[in-house]
């Protein structure tokens, strides 16, 4: 009897492997053959799945947010609310499966400026960030809800701005930015920002945030 295959467990597989490859050489470097010989295949069964290396790398893109998407998404402990510092760490590189994730998202984002496609994919990716973030604030600050829109708004892009930011220094310079501090930075920056939000640090500012 034939062996049953399934085939988006394999496309899953394949981009789980050129995220490492890109990771580990670059995007010029992650080659059709060279991704197909991590993954074990002919260049020939990679072609049968995707017909580019773009493809495989949208592949990969969506299969990450997929993976980031289900490690945000945890349930709360015995009915209480989520922690929200624990949520978010999921999306800084702290340990080796995390880093290569986030080394191929810093990959990626050097190739968005010169490829039209590649720029549609990044701007859909980034507003799911958004959506993911602002599901996680929504959670965890019971007060999240009552701010109106533009705080909510100035408060979700200056958080995911940090993370990008944090995560593209982190990978560049790994010994400079052990788990310990980005996850300590990370915990002052929601301090910070929630701070300001409720108005007990930088009140004009919040004030023009919330229109008035």
């Amino acid at each position: 009897m034939p062996k049953v295959v399934d085939h988006a467990q394999r496309r899953d597989e394949i981009a789980l492997v050129a995220c490492r490859v890109v990771a580990q050489h670059g995007f010029d470097g992650a080659s059709m053959v060279r991704i197909a010989h991590e993954a074990g295949y002919t260049t020939g069964m990679l072609a049968h799945y995707f017909d580019t290396k773009q493809d495989i790398i949208i592949a990969a893109l969506r299969l990450i947010l997929r993976r980031i998407e289900e490690r945000l998404t945890q349930p709360a402990a015995r009915g209480g609310r989520p922690d929200l510092l624990a949520l978010l760490t999921e999306a800084l590189p702290l340990d080796e499966h995390r880093r290569t994730e986030c080394a191929f998202w810093t990959t990626f984002w050097g190739q968005v400026s010169t490829d039209k496609r590649l720029k549609r994919i990044n701007a859909w990716v980034h507003r799911e960030y958004l959506r993911l973030f602002e599901r996680c604030l929504a959670q965890c600050w019971p007060e999240w809800a009552q701010w109106p829109a533009a705080k909510r708004d100035y408060v979700l892009r200056s958080l995911v701005t940090f993370i990008n930011g944090l995560t593209a220094s982190a990978v560049a310079n790994r010994g400079d930015w052990p788990p310990e501090l980005q996850v300590e930075q990370l915990r002052l920056q929601l301090q910070l920002l929630r701070a300001w939000a409720t108005g007990t640090a930088g009140a004009p500012l919040a004030q023009q945030a919330a229109g008035a």
